[in-house]
């Protein structure tokens, strides 16, 4: 079986610290550029939770597909990487992906993404924003395994996900009162 690591997230841990966030920009030196951002989960004005996301490096990938340069290309463990040296700037990469996780840097005028700390993992060791998180809210995972019982793909109004097939499993929140349960 093959192997694709992806994110598990806990809705019900994430305190919205962005914890996660300042990690990976001081890792990366990200000045205005985040690869991962805590997102609100909002219902009616109220927030509800919160949800982070980066590169949810895509078993079908459609930065890869779309792009001329062929700057990205996939390991076999599924982290989806990135080669700057070949990137003409052309940002196709930025609208075909449903996440809006390749991003403009600034200084260079190319493209950037979440690289799940490859390095990182290649020696053992979490990615900077998991192991960043100081309440266990975001973890990694084969998403080749079976999805756990208490964890779903996605949820309702969570970007197309039919075709890139994103690496990421989330685990809602034991409150009733949630938006997205049904009932």
């Amino acid at each position: 079986m093959q192997k694709q690591l992806g994110f598990l997230v806990d809705l019900g841990k994430c305190v919205g610290c962005r914890g996660c966030e300042v990690a990976c920009s001081n890792k990366h030196q990200l000045d205005h550029l985040q690869y991962r951002r805590v997102m609100n989960i909002n219902k009616e004005n109220q927030v509800l939770g919160f949800l982070s996301l980066a590169c949810n490096h895509c078993i079908n990938p459609e930065c890869i597909r779309v792009c001329k340069e062929k700057c990205f290309y996939k390991r076999r463990d599924g982290v989806v990487l990135y080669n700057s040296q070949r990137c003409s700037g052309c940002q196709r990469c930025i609208g075909a992906c449903p996440f809006q996780a390749p991003k403009v840097n600034p200084r260079t005028k190319k493209i950037s993404k979440c690289d799940f700390c490859f390095k990182q993992l290649d020696q053992g060791l979490e990615p900077t924003c998991v192991a960043s998180c100081i309440v266990g809210a975001l973890q990694v995972i084969d998403i080749m395994q079976p999805i756990p019982v208490y964890a779903q793909e996605t949820l309702p109004d969570f970007s197309i996900i039919q075709f890139t097939k994103p690496s990421i499993r989330i685990i809602l929140p034991k409150k009733p009162q949630c938006f997205w349960r049904k009932g």
